[in-house]
């Protein structure tokens, strides 16, 4: 039964992924969370606060389902697909307990030294999660999309934008984590 809880291969996730982009493409769609997030906080009102969100959403509804359908099936994945566990070499694990204090480091999924609801409220981390989270709005509404959207749409469309953003996705990643995490924790 432990193969249930196996990633699945990239021989099969990826021909998935090309087939579905391959489906949207047909019918004249593009994919992105971000997009996805927009249509949700249109069809809730957004509208009334921000004119960005002030668009004919109705005709983007398909968007609702892949919202709802990531919710669902993260929820089904992490709930009856998952030991919530990930692998983690001993030497990074290591590496991570002796220079970040984080012990759950390849025992819990999230670790409980950075995902805990006592840590959530700390000052310090509630400012990171605000600013965090404008930057990554920002970013995807100055890019023209999000993360996905470029990597997964863009790029099997052939745009050049998308190329371009992606590797600055790419870049910003790297110096988050080489040069701003060890200054932040």
């Amino acid at each position: 039964m432990d193969w249930i809880y196996a990633p699945w291969p990239w021989y099969v996730a990826g021909p998935m992924i090309a087939l579905t982009m391959f489906f949207l493409l047909l019918i004249g769609k593009q994919f992105g969370m971000s997009s996805n997030l927009r249509t949700c906080c249109a069809a809730i009102g957004g509208d009334k606060v921000a004119d960005f969100f002030n668009f004919n959403w109705k005709k983007d509804r398909w968007n609702l389902m892949v919202a709802f359908g990531a919710l669902l099936g993260g929820y089904l994945a992490a709930t009856y697909l998952s030991e919530n566990s990930v692998d983690v070499s001993p030497k990074i694990a290591n590496e991570l307990s002796e220079k970040y204090h984080i012990k759950g480091a390849g025992d819990e999924y999230l670790p409980s030294e950075l995902f805990s609801n006592e840590l959530l409220f700390e000052p310090h981390n509630l400012i990171l999660l605000v600013l965090g989270g404008f930057l990554i709005g920002f970013g995807a509404r100055y890019a023209g999309g999000c993360t996905s959207g470029h990597a997964i749409s863009g790029l099997s469309n052939l745009q050049l934008p998308s190329l371009i953003a992606v590797m600055g996705f790419f870049i910003g990643g790297t110096v988050m984590v080489y040069f701003l995490f060890p200054i932040l924790f």
